[in-house]
């Protein structure tokens, strides 16, 4: 199995799916590999002739990987991003999305319901729009999509539209600054961060566009869907206002969990996935 993205080396999932290949018996092997993205469509096309069964994609290629797979599930389709690769028997690849069931089984677990919730997402990427579809799937009553570029935001917001998913819900895009992200924060429950910003530590981490602690209101549960560092400055902030927060590692479990099942056909070892996240993310 290979991860595909870039960068790659910050990535939990080998120690993940290798923890969980070990248990069941399986002589399989999960590795990251740093894929430019002018480079995608050889690795894609490698993953056949060196005999992978699968594999999973990360940023920045899941979208771009959309069209260069033999089929695409209608779910991943809709959504017009690709997570996980699988291995047909006929030899062909078909791509998959397990990011938003991944996140709403993360959220479940922390016991926060999506249902009737106003919800303001940051970014407008594959990731985000996995979590905007499962959130409309999920039934919140509103969502505000922030991007840096408005324009990405309304794209989305058509996307989500056009595909019927937000029939009952309210759709609001904005650009990613601080009058209008405060008047946001302060009316949703639930607030999710689906970008880069925040990942990495010291000189190669990834700023934000605007500093949480400039907008950021008591009161939304926070997720943050990047892990590393484990606690972002948004999480930090989050934290001192008193809100409920979580990190990306819920969702990188449950995501890869349903990955495992797509692969393997085999339940995966939900306790031995999170034990090995747990470690990777040290202890």
């Amino acid at each position: 199995m290979a991860l595909l993205g870039y960068p790659v080396k910050h990535s939990f999932s080998p120690a993940m799916h290798n923890a969980a290949f070990e248990r069941l018996g399986l002589n399989w092997r999960y590795s990251a590999h740093a894929v430019k993205p002018e480079d995608l469509g050889k690795a894609v096309a490698g993953l056949a002739a060196l005999g992978y069964r699968g594999a999973n994609v990360t940023v920045p290629h899941k979208e771009q990987v959309v069209s260069l797979l033999d089929r695409v599930d209608p779910s991943a389709k809709r959504l017009g991003a690709v997570n996980t690769i699988v291995m047909a028997g006929d030899g062909k690849t078909v791509g998959y999305n397990t990011d938003g069931i991944g996140f709403l089984h993360g959220l479940r677990q922390d016991g926060f319901a999506v249902a009737g919730a106003a919800a303001l997402l940051l970014g407008s990427g594959g990731a985000a729009r996995a979590v905007a579809f499962a959130l409309l799937d999920g039934g919140v009553r509103s969502l505000v999509v922030v991007n840096r570029t408005p324009e990405k935001a309304e794209a989305l917001l058509d996307a989500l539209r056009r595909s019927g998913a937000a029939e009952g819900a309210a759709l609001r895009a904005g650009r990613w600054e601080e009058a209008f992200l405060r008047e946001c924060a302060k009316e949703v429950d639930l607030v999710v961060n689906a970008t880069a910003s925040g990942m990495g530590k010291g000189e190669g981490s990834i700023a934000y566009p605007l500093s949480p602690k400039r907008w950021l209101s008591p009161g939304p549960f926070v997720c943050d869907l990047v892990y590393h560092p484990p606690e972002t400055e948004l999480l930090s902030v989050a934290r001192s206002l008193g809100c409920r927060c979580q990190n990306g590692l819920p969702m990188l479990l449950h995501q890869g969990a349903a990955a495992f099942a797509l692969w393997t056909g085999q339940e995966p070892p939900l306790t031995v996935m999170a034990e090995a996240l747990r470690q990777a993310n040290g202890g």
